[in-house]
């Protein structure tokens, strides 16, 4: 009977943060950012450039 309360607790427990995956992703999101930027700054000097 003890068992089924010790399996029940560890299947209402939060679950554990992975640390390793939200630094992830939060590198993730920062290159993209990083590579949207460039793309956009890019594109307007190649339109000067071109415009004159």
């Amino acid at each position: 009977m003890d068992m089924i309360f010790d399996d029940l607790s560890q299947a209402v427990a939060q679950p554990r943060r992975d640390v390793r995956a939200l630094i992830s992703a939060f590198a993730l999101d920062m290159a993209g950012k990083l590579v949207t930027g460039l793309a956009i700054g890019l594109g307007i000097a190649v339109g000067m450039a071109l415009a004159g």
